[in-house]
């Protein structure tokens, strides 16, 4: 269950990566009419509302995108079936069909229900249906009458069908998980800023397996009337649907950049000063890139894997202080947002928002998590000898870290490792990781191969996934190839 939870945490990564485009062209409108939110410059309102024109879809995004990442080939045919199985689903589950279909009486709570039905949920489920179907049915040969409907031409008729089936049972069960999909969101939003502190720590907690997609889609997302990043970035709405609530949009984002651009990277030098003296070069080069990566972008995953799993202790403090760092930017209304994550280009992009308040502070606030995950990560791994990068006893650390390595030479060295071509039987990726499909994962040489990658996870006998960076699309290229 995991492993296809991860898996679809993986999908959504393909509609996630065009949010930044959302925030470039957003971030610029309101730099250049931060007052009158594109109202007094013609360009501005340009700017704005075609960055709004991404964030206003992202529900149709994420079924397109879900449908094509979980696909067995990437193929049109499956995103083109995951839109027609999202339009069908939120169709047949407007209010005024509901109505006119019958089967369910509307009441204040349901029509409020099916008035959200186009949300990132439905999104995520149709990619999920359409993506299943097209594994299922892409090449299916039907009778000669009907040859022209075969493999790949079927999905979508298929998918269709599939979807009204989907849209009944929603039809009888959505109002329920709605009104708990609402609970679940105002009993953290209610505490308010203790809340967003109780939403950072599990957002980092969740992410060794892959759910933190999950909990940020209810907070960041119109999926319970929340839409913190949609609200941010059309800079409306708040906690009050509707209405601009300054102080508080962002109130799930904000405290995130202290932590990505300043905490980790502190935790990084940590890493380098604790590390033996003869691996301290190797050290600098892997923890210096990952330390750009995520003071820049904010692509963490490289430096978090690292000492994931070799200090889970760290890792606890680590999520931690981001729910620290996310509670007090939400205590002071230091807002800022991101389209893609919390690193320093997302910040710029966003200062000029309307909603933006005080969002300098959360420079001051990095410093002093600079220091604090320095000093707390030096002294717990002094303390206790645990065993970060470059502090590995002496028989575990012979091989060489190919931090310099080219994409082909890191393809070729993961492939050997995990047991080689006969092992491997399918490859695909994420933002930062390969994510392998084998015969047998005991075949794998982990031990090995986390010598020279940030991390290595099994999560079952047939699944690896491999940490290797942002660059991580360049490898699985190569991995393909020579797979073939």
């Amino acid at each position: 269950m995991i492993g296809y939870l991860q898996k679809i945490g993986r999908a959504l990564m393909v509609p996630v990566a065009v949010l930044p485009a959302a925030a470039i062209l957003m971030g610029i409108g309101y730099w250049i009419d931060p007052t009158g939110w594109g109202g007094n410059n013609a360009l501005a309102a340009f700017m704005i509302k075609s960055g709004a024109a991404i964030i206003d879809n992202m529900s149709v995004l994420f079924a397109i995108g879900v449908a094509y990442g979980m696909s067995r080939d990437k193929d049109g045919a499956a995103a083109l079936a995951g839109f027609l199985a999202y339009t069908v689903i939120t169709t047949l589950l407007s209010p005024g069909a509901v109505e006119q279909i019958g089967l369910v009486t509307l009441d204040e709570i349901s029509t409020l229900a099916f008035a959200k039905i186009g949300n990132q949920f439905v999104g995520i489920l149709s990619g999920i249906l359409a993506a299943e179907l097209y594994n299922r049915f892409y090449q299916v040969e039907l009778h000669k009458a009907l040859a022209f409907f075969s493999g790949k031409r079927l999905v979508p008729i298929v998918t269709s069908a599939a979807a009204i089936v989907v849209s009944f049972v929603l039809m009888m069960v959505w109002p329920t998980i709605f009104a708990g999909l609402i609970h679940f969101g105002e009993s953290i939003t209610e505490m308010g800023s203790v809340g967003a502190g109780i939403y950072g720590f599990f957002n980092r907690l969740l992410i060794p397996v892959g759910l933190h997609h999950a909990l940020n889609s209810v907070f960041w997302f119109d999926m319970v009337g929340i839409n913190d990043l949609g609200n941010f970035w059309l800079g409306q709405g708040g906690i009050d649907s509707g209405a601009a609530v300054v102080g508080e949009t962002g109130r799930y984002m904000a405290g995130f950049f202290p932590i990505m651009m300043f905490g980790l990277p502190g935790a990084a030098l940590a890493f380098y000063h604790t590390a033996r003296p003869e691996n301290k070069a190797k050290v600098a080069s892997i923890m210096g890139a990952a330390a750009v990566a995520s003071f820049f972008t904010g692509v963490t995953e490289p430096l978090e894997f690292a000492f994931m799993f070799v200090a889970p202790l760290l890792y606890v403090v680590h999520a931690l202080l981001t729910g620290i760092s996310v509670f007090i930017a939400a205590s002071m209304q230091w807002m800022a947002g991101f389209g893609f994550s919390a690193g320093l280009v997302d910040m710029v992009l966003s200062s000029s928002n309307p909603v933006a308040t005080q969002w300098y502070m959360l420079i001051p606030l990095g410093l002093v998590m600079f220091a604090v995950y320095y000093f707390v990560f030096r002294t717990l791994i002094l303390t206790l000898n645990l065993k970060t990068p470059g502090r590995e006893d002496a028989d575990e650390d012979e091989a060489e870290f190919k931090s310099n390595a080219t994409h082909a030479e890191t393809a070729a060295l993961v492939l050997e490792l995990i047991g080689g071509k006969d092992n491997l039987s399918y490859v695909d990726n994420c933002a930062t990781r390969l994510r392998l499909e084998v015969v047998d994962s005991d075949k794998v040489d982990s031990a090995n191969l986390k010598k020279h990658v940030p991390g290595v996870i099994i999560p079952s006998k047939t699944a690896v996934q491999v940490v290797i960076g942002p660059h991580v699309e360049f490898v699985a290229s190569e991995l393909k190839a020579l797979n073939k």
